[in-house]
């Protein structure tokens, strides 16, 4: 038996192993996530009119009951509505970049075999991931302008289903893993 070759093959399956490992998952998952954050920007500044729409209808509560008791908080200034959604694709876009500097932090962080950094930014990016859906859909949205009453204006799906991918994600990166070293 070569055991040089045998060697080799060994440390080939372990560096494929280290693919599996929870850094790996978590360098991944923030690039993903950045890389989504980052074409729904560009959609929405290359593509205004689609999610401009969305925004207008939700404020204006236009597609809603219409019970008088809630009408009040409706938003029918096209100003007002304008700057709300200037104001989500900055947003956005801040996010995304937040998102890709923690990316390439996990990257430098398999040299140094240091990844709290990388995990702190990757939780400041998901948490303004989660402030937008969670917080601005799903709570404004959904409840304030009362957007679950819509069948045409209603976002409460997708936010939520981008909500959990976040926090699933915040999961993952803040779980204790035995990480690997930047000398394998």
């Amino acid at each position: 038996m070569n055991t040089s070759s045998s060697t080799t093959g060994s440390r080939a399956l372990d560096r494929l192993l280290d693919l599996g490992t929870l850094p790996v998952v978590c360098t991944v998952l923030t690039g993903l996530v950045a890389l989504y954050i980052f074409l729904v920007a560009f959609g929405n500044i290359t593509d205004p009119d689609t999610n401009e729409a969305f925004v207008r209808h939700v404020l204006a509560m236009d597609t809603t009951f219409q019970d008088e008791d809630l009408m009040w908080r409706a938003i029918t200034n096209k100003t007002v509505q304008d700057v709300a959604y200037v104001a989500i694709i900055v947003w956005e876009s801040l996010t995304a970049v937040v998102l890709f500097w923690a990316t390439a932090a996990w990257g430098r962080a398999f040299r140094t075999g240091q990844f709290d950094r990388p995990r702190r930014l990757s939780t400041v990016g998901l948490l303004m991931f989660e402030v937008l859906f969670l917080g601005g859909f799903i709570t404004i949205g959904g409840e304030w302008f009362a957007m679950w009453q819509s069948k045409t204006w209603n976002g409460l799906d997708p936010a939520f289903r981008n909500a959990m991918i976040a926090a699933v994600a915040l999961v993952l990166i803040h779980l204790q893993a035995r990480e690997p070293s930047a000398t394998s």
